[in-house]
Formats: C-alpha cells, structure tokens, sequence
C-alpha cells in the first residue's frame, strides 16, 4: 500500500438508507432492502452498515466486505437517458452512498478513503442480482447493469465514525499491484485472458470468496485449454 496526505478524490452526494420490505414480483413475496432512500445530516458509519440500514438476506448481501455500496451520481445522466425517467433520484440501485468523483475505472481494490470521519476500503464490484429488476420495476436490468460495467463498488469499514451528503471523499491510501474495479468487471462480462483471471484469483486485497471465484474460473479455462 501506498500512502498519502489526504488525497482529494471526490465527495458524497447523497445517503441512502432502507429498511426490508416485502414486494409482490411475478407471483411470489420477496423481502428486500434495495429501496433505499436519501437522509439529511450526520449517518452513523458502524462495522457492518449504515444507521438506519439493514440488509434482508445476509448470506448474499451485507457483512463486512459489503458494509457499504457506493453508486457513481456520473452514471445516473445516462440510466435517465437509458430508461426514460428523467426523475431517477439518488439510492435508486440500492446504494448507500451517491458519490461523485469516483469511478470504476479510477478506483483499485483495496483502496482507502477518508469520508468524514470514517474511512473505508473498497473490497469489490457489486453484481447485481434480481432484486434489481423489482426495485427498477423492469425484468432486465440485472443483466444490462452488469454489461453496462457501472456497478459501483461495496467496501469495508476500516475505522467506525460519522458522515453526511456533502462529504468530501480523501484518498489515504492506494492499492499497490492492485485491479481497477473495472477491471474485475470485466472478468464477469466477457471472456478475459486467462493471465488476467489468474491475477485476480491472486489478488490478496480481493475477499477470499470472490479469489476462489476466479480459481475455479482459471481451473476450468486450464481444464479446456488441455482437453
């Protein structure tokens, strides 16, 4: 890791928060908190989420490498465009953070920001699952979002503390030999180079579940490339 004086590097938008719900889809009760809505003034950042938010199914969502899920405010101009709805508002793809300044492609895994007086470390892309669909009301989104390679990023909070919409967002610390989070997009939405599966895979910064992702992935490229 490479470390830095407060480094400026974007600012918060917005905080969104939600509680479970359970909705109506296709015939069936889901419970889902991806409806997420802003709140004004100072938000209690603790080791697993957000005040005022909670997770409906912790075995996919939440723990410590998804405490938080920050949502790009640049890729809402085109998803306006894209789904004709000029009134898309903040927390609409279940972020808790809108954040300005910070992209995919700018952003490494395992990299550190100071956002109040919290600070938090990117830890991966979000994949998005159905749960998309019913809070876009569409039975597509889940996989235009993920060809899109905006996904936004979910990361871990490294020291506890307070924040609020008009944070300013300090780089501490860059990721060294580290993968942009596009980069890791893009081992999902295409077929990438095994050498660069294989970096991923070996990627310490990544959580161990997503590095055996790729090992399997890499095993079965191999499995192929010698059968």
């Amino acid at each position: 890791m490479t470390e830095s004086v407060l480094e400026p590097a974007g600012s918060v938008v917005s905080v969104n928060v939600g509680s479970p719900r359970e909705i109506e889809w296709r015939g069936r009760r889901v419970r889902t908190s991806i409806f997420k809505s802003p709140v004004a003034g100072v938000v209690r950042v603790d080791r697993l989420n957000l005040a005022g938010d909670q997770q409906s199914d912790p075995s996919v969502h939440g723990g410590v490498h998804k405490a938080v899920y920050a949502f790009p405010s640049e890729h809402y101009v085109w998803w306006r465009l894209e789904l004709q709805n000029p009134d898309l508002g903040w927390g609409a793809f279940g972020e808790n953070l809108t954040v300005s300044g910070l992209t995919e492609s700018s952003v490494s895994i395992g990299d550190r920001f100071r956002v109040g007086t919290a600070e938090l470390q990117v830890t991966q892309p979000r994949l998005p699952c159905y749960k998309l669909n019913i809070r876009l009301g569409r039975g597509d989104m889940e996989a235009r979002f993920l060809r899109s390679g905006g996904t936004g990023f979910y990361l871990s909070v490294v020291r506890e503390g307070e924040l609020e919409a008009g944070d300013a967002i300090a780089l501490i610390e860059r990721a060294d030999h580290s993968m942009s989070v596009a980069e890791i997009v893009a081992l999902y939405t295409g077929r990438p180079d095994a050498n660069l599966v294989r970096r991923a895979a070996e990627l310490a910064v990544l959580p161990q579940g997503v590095r055996e992702h790729f090992r399997r992935r890499l095993a079965g490229e191999e499995a192929r490339a010698n059968g």
